[in-house]
């Protein structure tokens, strides 16, 4: 398998907050719906992504309640709200603009 590549700062936050405008979902929910959408190319281990989490809900940008997960341990679970949406919007047009001048100076150089 090819060495995981190195997610640029905000990224991750980017990428969780898109995860939880789908579904609600607890911590290795996350981590498995990002391994599976991007085709295991992102894997995210414990120690980024509780740390991300935390930075979101300090933020406000999600919220978290605890209750059973699928396998009936109790989980928190992550839930976008309203300033996460606007966040979401935000970062993904300034996401977008960067990978937009990344593809730029690649084709050029």
């Amino acid at each position: 398998m090819a060495a995981v590549p190195d997610l640029l700062p905000g990224t991750l936050d980017l990428l969780i907050l898109r995860i939880l405008a789908g579904d609600s979902l607890h911590g290795y929910g996350i981590a498995q719906r990002l391994k599976l959408l991007s085709q295991d190319v992102l894997q995210v281990g414990e120690s980024s992504l509780y740390p991300a989490l935390q930075r979101l809900l300090l933020n406000g940008y999600v919220d978290a309640e605890w209750g059973p997960s699928d396998n009936n341990r109790r989980a928190r679970f992550y839930t976008i709200n309203r300033a996460g949406r606007r966040q979401l919007t935000a970062e993904r047009k300034e996401f977008d603009q960067l990978v937009a001048a990344i593809q730029r100076v690649m084709e050029t150089a």
